[in-house]
């Protein structure tokens, strides 16, 4: 499975996180199952990470974007 192909929603990602940490907290699942979980966590956690960059670095050339259109427009008389 590919993770662009089946990569959770940024939401998605972090519901399905906090309810493993929820699980993981409890500790009442086998040592096996605990490490699953946790690699499972692990893998929404980087996902999520990922995505906060790049949405950071949209923001971030809109704004660089805007910033050189808005000096170019300061020479401007209307």
């Amino acid at each position: 499975m590919s993770e662009q192909q089946k990569a959770p929603s940024f939401e998605q990602a972090l519901e399905e996180l906090e309810s493993l940490v929820n699980e993981l907290e409890h500790g009442e699942l086998p040592l096996e199952k605990s490490l699953e979980k946790f690699e499972k966590a692990i893998q929404l956690a980087r996902t999520s990470q990922q995505q906060l960059q790049q949405a950071e670095q949209k923001v971030t050339t809109l704004m660089a974007a805007q910033e050189g259109s808005s000096e170019s427009d300061d020479g401007e008389v209307m």
